[in-house]
C-alpha cells in the first residue's frame, strides 16, 4: 500500500487547507495507505520536507494552492519522486490542467490507484533567482502585477481576487516594449504580456493557453499586444473560455525555450510565487515529473 507525506501550506484558501486534507486523509487510511503530515511555515522549508521525504520513497502530497504545488513538484522535478496533489488554494489553475475532482473521495481515488505519469515541468533562470523549477506558467507584464494585487487581497478570493487585481493593475500599465526568443528566432512585441505556459490555466481558472499540454513537452507562449483598454477588459473576459487567441492583438508561438528580456522595467512571475524583473529565460523539462493523475484522453 502506498506510503504518503503531505506538505501543508496552513495559510492556503483562507486557512481550509487542514480541513481539506482531512477529509481526503480519513479515505486514505481507512484504505490502509500510511499518511504523515507536515505544515510548512515557508515555500523553502515546504520543499525541504518534500525532498527528505522523497528521499526515504515516500509518494509526496502538495496540499495547498498554486505556489505550493509549484515549489514543491518543482523541487522533486529531475528526482523521480512521485508526486500528487490535494487542491486546497486560492487558484489550483494545475490541478484544473490535471482534471482533478473537488469530491474527497474522488481524490482519493485517484491518489491510491492511479498510475503515475510523467508531466513537463518549467525550469525559470535569471540573474535574481538563478534556477528554480515550476510547474505552470511565467508571465511578464501586467498578469504578473495583476497576480502580486491579487495576493495582497484579503477580502475576495478565487477569480474574483484575480479579476480585482487584474482591473488594478491594467489601470496603471502602460504598454511595454519586449524582445522574445523562442528557440533562437528573435521577436519583438510591444503589449501588454508575455506568457510563458506549461499548463492552459492562470489566474484561477483563466484559459490563458488553451493548446497548452502539461505531457507535450512545449511551453506555449502567448503574447497580447498593445491595444486600447477596453479591448483588453474584453479580453479578459474572454479568457474564461479562450477564445482571446483569435484576436488579431493576441500572438501564440510554441517552443522549448524563451528567453524574455526588456528595457523597461518589467516584472515577471511565476505560478503565483516567484517576482522578479526582466530578464528572465525559460526552458521546458519535458517528462521530469512522475504525478498521480488521470487524463480525460486516457485509453
Amino acid at each position: 500500500m502506498r506510503q504518503f507525506t503531505a506538505v501543508v501550506n496552513p495559510t492556503a484558501g483562507g486557512s481550509t487547507a487542514a480541513a481539506t486534507l482531512l477529509r481526503v486523509a480519513r479515505l486514505l487510511r481507512e484504505a490502509g495507505a500510511g499518511l504523515e503530515t507536515e505544515y510548512s511555515h515557508s515555500l523553502a522549508h515546504a520543499k525541504d520536507i518534500a525532498r527528505k521525504a522523497g528521499e526515504r520513497g515516500r509518494i509526496v502530497l502538495a496540499v495547498g494552492g498554486d505556489g505550493i504545488t509549484g515549489g514543491i513538484g518543482g523541487a522533486l522535478s529531475g528526482t523521480g519522486t512521485v508526486f500528487g496533489l490535494v487542491p486546497a488554494g486560492r487558484g489550483n489553475d494545475f490541478a484544473r490542467a490535471l482534471d482533478l475532482p473537488a469530491d474527497p473521495a474522488a481524490l482519493a481515488d485517484i491518489l491510491l490507484h492511479a498510475e503515475p505519469r510523467p508531466v513537463d515541468t518549467v525550469e525559470v533562470e535569471s540573474a535574481v533567482h538563478r534556477r528554480t523549477v515550476v510547474l505552470g506558467s511565467v508571465y511578464a507584464g501586467v498578469d504578473a502585477l495583476a497576480n502580486r494585487h491579487a495576493n495582497q487581497t484579503r477580502l475576495l478570493r478565487g477569480a474574483a481576487a484575480y479579476y480585482a487585481g487584474g482591473l488594478r493593475a491594467v489601470t496603471a500599465w502602460r504598454p511595454a516594449d519586449y524582445r522574445v526568443t523562442a528557440d533562437g528566432v528573435e521577436h519583438t512585441h510591444r503589449g501588454y504580456t508575455v506568457v510563458a505556459a506549461n499548463s492552459p490555466y492562470y489566474g484561477s481558472g483563466r484559459r490563458i493557453a488553451p493548446g497548452a499540454r502539461v505531457d507535450d513537452g512545449l511551453l506555449h507562449i502567448v503574447m497580447i499586444k498593445e491595444a486600447p483598454r477596453r479591448l483588453f477588459f474584453t479580453l479578459m473576459n474572454e479568457l474564461k473560455t479562450g477564445t482571446h487567441i483569435h484576436r488579431p492583438e493576441v500572438r501564440v508561438l510554441r517552443a522549448r525555450e524563451l528567453r524574455i528580456e526588456s528595457m523597461d522595467p518589467v516584472p515577471y512571475g511565476a505560478d503565483g510565487e516567484v517576482e522578479a524583473t526582466l530578464p528572465v529565460t525559460v526552458r521546458v523539462r519535458p517528462g521530469d515529473l512522475p504525478v498521480l493523475y488521470r487524463p480525460a484522453d486516457a485509453a
